[in-house]
């Protein structure tokens, strides 16, 4: 049986801190938050918001928060405060079971998958990922698939710079391009 990801964290914890030069457990990155949003599109288009809100409910486990536009924009059509995305914040175990099922479930199911870039962790330990189709998710039904969307996943570390970052996301078993 292979480890959880919270199990995995607990293991390589020691070798982290000796690999850091840290002295003090509490002094290693550890995972914070993730965060799942995507984009509408269409301010108006209320069925479009309810699908999204609904598989991303179906694939995080948690029910999310409709997002609103920050300013008004002519051009766009957009008003301020109209619904223009959803989002989900994942902590604890559910951030643990989610991180799990993306690394071990979807990625393998991404076609033409090898790797993500090391550009893709900020210079703040934070790691964000772009999917472009929320299919690769086992939730999803193959008769649902008429209308795919795409997923920003960001992935909140209390990791100080990229370099104790990178380390934590490898001890997690991250696929990274060599």
């Amino acid at each position: 049986m292979t480890k959880s990801i919270r199990e995995k964290l607990e293991s390589t914890r020691p070798a982290t801190k000796s690999s850091l030069g840290f002295s003090n457990d509490w002094q290693t990155p550890r995972l914070v938050k993730i965060s799942i949003s995507s984009g509408t599109g269409k301010a108006k288009d209320k069925k479009r918001n309810e699908l999204v809100a609904d598989r991303l409910g179906k694939i995080t486990g948690q029910k999310p928060a409709f997002r609103g536009a920050k300013k008004s924009v002519a051009s766009f059509k957009v008003r301020q405060g109209d619904i223009i995305g959803v989002a989900v914040t994942l902590r604890g175990e559910q951030m643990y079971g989610f991180l799990d099922k993306l690394i071990n479930v979807a990625f393998p199911r991404t076609r033409d998958f090898k790797g993500f870039d090391l550009s893709s962790i900020d210079n703040m330990g934070n790691l964000t990922i772009g999917i472009k189709e929320h299919t690769i998710f086992p939730e999803v039904a193959d008769e649902e698939i008429k209308d795919v969307f795409s997923l920003a996943i960001t992935i909140v570390t209390t990791a100080s710079n990229k370099t104790e970052a990178q380390i934590l996301f490898e001890s997690i078993g991250f696929p990274f391009k060599k």
